[in-house]
């Protein structure tokens, strides 16, 4: 059965998770190396552990965190469908069973905004989780007077939370932003599509989703 670690510790994971973030940096995009996988497939976990779905599930979830952005690789567009069928051949040469195969490919192939419908709850899970990395450290490009509306929106984010209530009933994006940097409506504007699919993906799981900038509910 394969792991978490498994994957991890795969010295071919772990050379397109680097050669994927050196197109990325090549295109002028964020961070998209160790430290996003990880929130990412951590959140995931947490995020169906605390809605009460089995360890196994939370596990796949993980995994497909972790591998989700591997497609970058090939090319930017279509990215979710190329690390799809990367990450197929990958665990197939793992011996990962054809039912865990199916289910992490399938999160990773549903997760990009262009294409992404949260078809499973692994998928819903991941969404969440890789929508709501917002953070100034995944910002490369130390010149400020060149921002792109990515640079900017994440480095105006001074602090980032996703939390789930107790009565298991809100997901909630919790950010502190300087709107020196961008403001609050501004910050909306560019992440609308997202937070639409985080919407989305939040129904799949039976709850409700909301975004909350500088003590502000926006959804």
């Amino acid at each position: 059965m394969i792991t978490f670690e498994d994957v991890k510790n795969s010295p071919t994971i772990r050379t397109y998770i680097e050669k994927a973030d050196e197109s990325l940096i090549a295109l002028g995009y964020t961070e998209h190396s160790y430290a996003h996988v990880t929130k990412v497939s951590q959140t995931a976990k947490y995020i169906l552990l605390t809605m009460g779905y089995t360890q196994r599930e939370a596990e796949l979830a993980q995994i497909a965190g972790y591998l989700h952005d591997i497609g970058n690789i090939v090319n930017r567009v279509d990215h979710a469908q190329s690390g799809a069928v990367m990450a197929f051949r990958i665990l197939d040469n793992m011996d990962a069973s054809p039912q865990d195969i199916a289910t992490i490919i399938t999160a990773i192939g549903n997760h990009d905004e262009g294409t992404a419908y949260p078809v499973s709850p692994i998928a819903a899970a991941l969404i969440l989780a890789d929508k709501s990395d917002v953070r100034r450290s995944r910002v490369r490009n130390n010149d400020i007077t060149t921002f792109d509306i990515h640079d900017r929106v994440n480095y105006s984010v001074v602090k980032s939370r996703l939390s789930i209530n107790e009565e298991h009933t809100v997901v909630e994006l919790c950010l502190s932003i300087d709107t020196e940097v961008c403001s609050v409506m501004d910050y909306f504007e560019i992440f609308l599509g997202r937070m639409i699919l985080c919407r989305k993906a939040a129904q799949r799981l039976d709850l409700k989703f909301r975004l909350v900038i500088n003590g502000q509910q926006l959804l």
